[in-house]
């Protein structure tokens, strides 16, 4: 068995632990699975519009396969035609579940399928893994209370299971006290099937797929940038079925960015990727550590990137320059290869992502030799300015935290070896990540 595999972990309740020996630049080309964001909100979409709908690009994580089967729960109808999925929907096929629906660790899927079931009359249990149990759904459950749906779950942050009891709903106006796509799009959801108008009005604008996808489906939806935030109006609608094509993920594409930048003598292209401007605030951050990152657009918003080795220098990091935080734990590893400080400001909503992100990313950063410290909701890193230290990564069960400790283990001193354990979560998103990392170095794909 090579270095390189994922092997069984006994200490980790039987999971996977992946062991990496440095030493290989990172060269080539790939090509990343279907944005998850954009594939969550393609299914839910389509089991919502009156007809037959196709999806290509379909993200074939975990996460976006529990979303998948919900919406066959909800009533939909799901075929695979080879690579494209045929969503058979409409609103009259949809109904309230008669048992609880497994979301298994997509906070994506829970928040935005929430959205969906308080349209519908009855009750709508969803549920998910210990961690996604661990996670607060009142951030959706107000909003959607005050259209009319009655929501509860554990405690006071409503943790899940959690359930909907939909029906007759009002459009609301709302300002969401968090920069938070998936609580905007579990309204905008809700909204169309919500008497008279609904306004959410964000404060600091998210990724607008939600918007942009539902006004391709036809529904009656405006936005509009206002400052640094975004005001969308939304009435009810009935969505007209299409065809779906979802580009590959940026934030999938960030590891491998990254990875050129700070494994020595690497040269990486991630090709056919979402260019959408909300995603792509890391190349950003990049650039201003030092970065050389060149841009190629193909059109209908998609393009490559590619990235090269270069010496990196810290950097003050806004919170409003990637508004989902999906990239922090990624860019924290080139903060710790960077010579000087890095500062991530306000990115305390890492506390409850699919781990405690703030406090993991802490850990990260130190077990690979550099120094990182949380200063109330900012994050503190003190790069090495050299190569990384091999270190043992526990990745919490998260599968970025996961991601971001091999592509840290590829920038220690040649000849390191680094194993991380929890491996078993980059499942839910990226199950192809050590074949592609393999291919890049130039080593034989690990077995299936």
């Amino acid at each position: 068995m090579s270095a390189d595999t994922p092997t069984p972990d006994p200490s980790n309740s039987g999971g996977e632990s992946y062991t990496v020996q440095s030493g290989a630049p990172l060269v080539g080309t790939l090509a990343v699975p279907g944005d998850k964001s954009i594939s969550h909100r393609s299914l839910l979409l389509a089991a919502l519009a009156e007809g037959t709908s196709t999806i290509s690009g379909l993200s074939h994580g975990d996460d976006v396969a529990g979303t998948r089967l919900a919406v066959v729960a909800l009533g939909a109808e799901v075929e695979a035609d080879g690579p494209t999925v045929i969503v058979h929907g409409g609103r009259s096929r949809l109904h309230a579940p008669d048992r609880p629906i497994d979301l298994g660790n997509s906070g994506t899927g829970m928040r935005l399928l929430a959205g969906v079931a308080a349209t519908l009359p009855g009750a709508t249990t969803l549920t998910g893994d210990d961690s996604l149990r661990s996670r607060p759904m009142d951030r959706v459950a107000e909003p959607l209370g005050l259209m009319g749906a009655r929501v509860s779950g554990e405690g006071e942050r409503c943790l899940p299971p959690i359930r909907i009891d939909g029906g007759a709903l009002q459009g609301i106006d709302y300002t969401p006290p968090m920069a938070s796509a998936q609580v905007k799009s579990a309204i905008l959801l809700a909204a169309l099937g919500a008497e008279g108008e609904t306004v959410v009005r964000e404060p600091v604008a998210t990724r607008a797929h939600t918007e942009e996808m539902l006004a391709a489906a036809g529904a009656a939806i405006t936005f509009e940038r206002v400052g640094g935030g975004r005001v969308v109006r939304v009435r009810r609608s009935t969505l007209e079925a299409g065809s779906f094509t979802v580009p590959g993920d940026p934030s999938q594409a960030a590891f491998w960015v990254v990875g050129g930048v700070v494994v020595p003598g690497s040269l990486v292209t991630v090709a056919d990727i979402q260019l959408g401007i909300e995603r792509l605030g890391y190349l950003g951050v990049l650039r201003r550590m030092g970065a050389t990152i060149e841009i190629e657009e193909s059109g209908n918003g998609t393009g490559s990137v590619t990235s090269y080795t270069c010496a990196l220098h810290g950097t003050v990091v806004e919170a409003a320059e990637i508004p989902s935080l999906d990239e922090v734990p990624i860019l924290a590893v080139a903060a710790a290869v960077a010579l000087g400080s890095t500062r991530f400001r306000g990115v305390g909503e890492l506390r409850v992502k699919e781990s405690d992100r703030l406090a993991g990313t802490v850990e990260l950063v130190r077990a690979f030799g550099a120094e990182a410290e949380v200063e109330g909701d900012d994050l503190a890193i003190e790069g090495t300015g050299a190569p990384l230290q091999p270190g043992q990564v526990d990745a919490r069960g998260d599968h970025r935290m996961a991601m971001a400790a091999a592509i840290a283990a590829t920038a220690c001193r040649p000849g390191s070896v680094t194993t991380i354990t929890g491996w078993e979560s980059v499942a839910t998103s990226y199950p192809g990540f050590v074949d592609d990392l393999e291919r890049l170095r130039g080593a034989p794909g690990a077995p299936g």
